[in-house]
């Protein structure tokens, strides 16, 4: 068991690591920038270490800082928390590669279901339920109309890249695709450099419900049942509740059983959390809900 983590992180993430670290004898050891000098996670830590200016890019998402921080301080671990460079599979590769324990699952399975296109594909072949979707590497206008025309709309147009609800556009009419699409493109390419997108069925009067996973290094891999997260606000969550609202056993039982297919399919370990859009416009059913995304990471609504 290692006895020094370091946590790459700020804020309430840095903190709850770090309570949980202190309850089994770990030291801890945090990084921080000139925007967060006073901060609380600073001020708990045994040790801490400034890594640079104030803005992210500079600090937090600067991989070698974090790095060196850990080698100054003989850190033999380190944990991302949520956000920054948590879901960086190259990161996770060079913290192993300095001979450091990575607290989060492996490099394959981050890569693998980081980019929306893949990740549905994996879903599907696991035998998830997937919406009806174009998700291929022809990225053409012609094509993707075509595409929206054959699915049948309304449609959303998404970001392969995307998260954080960017990238993402609702299109009603064929005559709007192409404004649409173009819109989406732009927001996409300056918010992940990467205008690819993918077009797939609108669920209407839609509700969010996520199945949090939890897997060990030894193939060992549990549910930790179900969280409602359908009331946001510009796509972003503003509640989450569990457990949700008007769940049976029975479609408790297909969402958990198909979260479960698709951490598997990646050999997931550690925690992370499936996301499926469901139906909302009657009573929730086992046939009523379809694989969404993966976050490959601690969430920051775990504890619900």
């Amino acid at each position: 068991m290692f006895k020094r983590l370091l946590i790459a992180n700020r804020g309430e993430i840095a903190c709850r690591v770090m309570r949980t670290a202190r309850r089994l004898d770990i030291a801890t050891i945090a990084v921080f920038s000139d925007a967060d000098t006073k901060s609380k996670h600073v001020r708990e830590a045994d040790e801490a270490i400034w890594i640079g200016p104030a803005p992210a890019r500079d600090s937090y998402l600067a991989a070698e800082k974090i790095l060196a921080a850990a080698r100054e301080t003989g850190a033999e671990a380190i944990h991302p928390g949520y956000g920054f460079l948590s879901e960086n599979p190259a990161f996770a590769e060079a913290v192993a590669a300095a001979g450091l324990i990575w607290i989060g699952p492996h490099p394959g399975a981050i890569r693998a279901m980081g980019l929306k296109d893949e990740s549905k594909r994996i879903a599907k072949a696991a035998g998830a339920p997937v919406l009806e979707g174009y998700q291929g590497a022809d990225q053409s206008v012609t094509v993707l109309r075509d595409a929206a025309d054959s699915i049948g709309y309304p449609v959303l147009i998404k970001a392969v890249a995307g998260g954080g609800g960017r990238g993402i556009r609702e299109v009603r009419a064929a005559a709007d695709f192409a404004e649409q699409l173009a819109s989406a493109q732009r927001e996409a390419a300056a918010a992940f450099g990467d205008e690819r997108v993918l077009v797939e069925k609108l669920v209407d009067r839609p509700r969010h419900i996520e199945i949090q996973v939890f897997g060990d290094k030894h193939g060992g891999l549990v549910h930790l049942f179900e969280r409602d997260c359908s009331l946001q606000r510009r796509r972003q969550k503003v509640i989450e509740e569990a457990p949700a609202p008007g769940m049976t056993l029975e479609t408790r039982a297909a969402m958990t059983e198909a979260a479960l297919r698709i951490a598997r399919a990646v050999a997931y370990d550690n925690a992370g959390t499936v996301e499926l859009i469901v139906d909302g416009t009657g009573p929730l059913r086992p046939d009523g809900f379809w694989f969404l995304e993966m976050n490959t990471r601690l969430q920051v609504e775990h504890p619900v």
